[in-house]
């Protein structure tokens, strides 16, 4: 899906109120590729307040690379749900809150695309990269990386890849990026 049309915008904001989400998938294209795991936390006043998260049973077998950079494997998403179940529950979680995330536009492009596909519904809340911020606050860095960015902060990226974790790091991140700007 090359066209998306009602796409929410890109925010360059500090919001308080806000829905960090992660995928994890089976590789880069939306069209030829699929979601296998998806986390939200939902934040109000910059805490907490609600998770959402889930496998997805793809319909084609996820790959050794995948299963070696995310650690999801087949058998765990053996009785997960399908994409067209998860994906429905993700956006009735997320309602029409600001999302962020790290590369984000990646995450939205996915999810818009699925969202579409099974349910003919439009994603269009608005977010915010972190990985943007990130190259405006430390140009200085040698990438930015959502794991650069963390261990330049000294926050901890272990189990990385897996989407609530990914999630958790994102938001420590956008809370030091927060302070910095």
């Amino acid at each position: 899906m090359n066209s998306r049309k009602y796409k929410g915008k890109s925010l360059f904001i500090f919001p308080e109120d806000y829905t960090v989400v992660d995928i994890e998938t089976t590789g880069l294209s939306s069209d030829l590729c699929e979601i296998i795991e998806i986390s939200a936390i939902r934040y109000t006043k910059l805490q907490p307040t609600a998770t959402f998260s889930t496998l997805i049973r793809p319909v084609r077998p996820i790959s050794g690379f995948i299963t070696r950079l995310t650690g999801i494997t087949n058998a765990m998403v053996a009785d997960a749900p399908p994409v067209e179940e998860a994906i429905l529950d993700f956006y009735l979680f997320a309602e029409q809150d600001i999302l962020m995330g790290y590369n984000v536009n990646f995450d939205i492009n996915f999810l818009y695309d699925n969202l579409l596909r099974y349910h003919g519904i439009l994603l269009t809340n608005s977010f915010v990269d972190i990985l943007r911020m990130s190259r405006k606050a430390l140009p200085s860095l040698p990438n930015h990386k959502q794991t650069t960015v963390a261990a330049y902060y000294g926050i901890s990226t272990e189990n990385a890849h897996r989407a609530s974790v990914d999630c958790q790091i994102c938001n420590a991140c956008y809370q030091k990026l927060r302070k910095q700007f």
